[in-house]
């Protein structure tokens, strides 16, 4: 893995476990709306932590040996 994916990783896994750690687990998670901006925001880090390992992938394929 690049030095370039290893820096989004690591943002990414960050954004997602502040936003986790956001949530307020005792109520419903997707009736209160102040959990609402927190579940959207981790699911979009967590599609943004799939298309990281999508993007490396790809590289890897790319590069003639």
């Amino acid at each position: 893995m690049k030095k370039f994916y290893k820096v989004f990783l690591v943002i990414f896994i960050v954004f997602v476990a502040i936003n986790l750690y956001a949530i307020n687990w005792q109520t419903d998670i997707l009736a209160d709306e102040d959990n609402l901006k927190f579940v959207f925001s981790a699911a979009a880090g967590i599609i943004g932590l799939i298309l990281l390992f999508v993007m490396d992938a790809w590289s890897r394929i790319g590069v003639k040996k």
